[in-house]
């Protein structure tokens, strides 16, 4: 049977492997921040509002360590620890501490790191720290309908489509947003570790 006991309140805690080190998101990172989002113009994609114009980025950091602070969220910088600068964010959100399961969502990386390997290494920190020591029982991720690319990594990571929330979001545009659900469950984390290990060591 499983434990009813909630999981630990996630925190901003620095995490790292051999690709990438994760730096509780501070002020400290908002100029990186704005090389990061103008890095291939992030910021111009469509279907990604998370991501911040570069005037912006201070106010989104800002906002993010409020929502930190008060437990809402856990935010981090990425630093690609082969250039010691920072290349992007990533965020745990809707955490249920109660059902032990949490969503991995608002990343964003620079355009020059895509398809590097970075976004593995990122997701295996992550999901180690969800699944190792916070004791999840689920991660989710979830994408927008049109965002293919994105919808192409998570599946690279192993998540499994859970189903699409119809209609689930008005973006800033006006268009309405189906938001595809993706999980990885706490059973099938050792294999999805074992993929993104051989994928980081290739």
């Amino acid at each position: 049977m499983t434990s009813t006991a909630p999981m630990p309140q996630p925190l901003p805690v620095p995490l790292e492997n051999q690709r990438v080190r994760l730096e509780p998101l501070g002020e400290q990172h908002v100029d990186g921040l704005r090389e990061v989002v103008t890095d291939g113009e992030i910021w111009r994609i469509p279907y990604a509002p998370h991501v911040p114009s570069p005037e912006r980025v201070a106010e989104a950091v800002a906002a993010q360590c409020a929502s930190d602070a008060a437990g809402t969220t856990a935010s981090w910088a990425v630093i690609d620890r082969a250039s010691e600068r920072v290349v992007g964010h990533t965020t745990f959100l809707n955490i249920s501490l109660r059902d032990r399961r949490l969503e991995i969502g608002t990343t964003y990386l620079a355009g020059s790191t895509h398809g590097t390997g970075i976004n593995a290494a990122v997701k295996l920190a992550l999901l180690t720290h969800a699944f190792e020591e916070l004791g999840c029982l689920g991660v989710e991720f979830r994408v927008h309908h049109l965002n293919t690319t994105s919808r192409r990594a998570v599946e690279r990571l192993g998540a499994q489509q859970d189903g699409i929330l119809r209609a689930h979001r008005i973006m800033p545009d006006g268009t309405l947003r189906h938001t595809v659900v993706y999980s990885i469950l706490a059973w099938e984390w050792s294999g999805v570790k074992a993929s993104l290990e051989h994928r980081l060591r290739g």
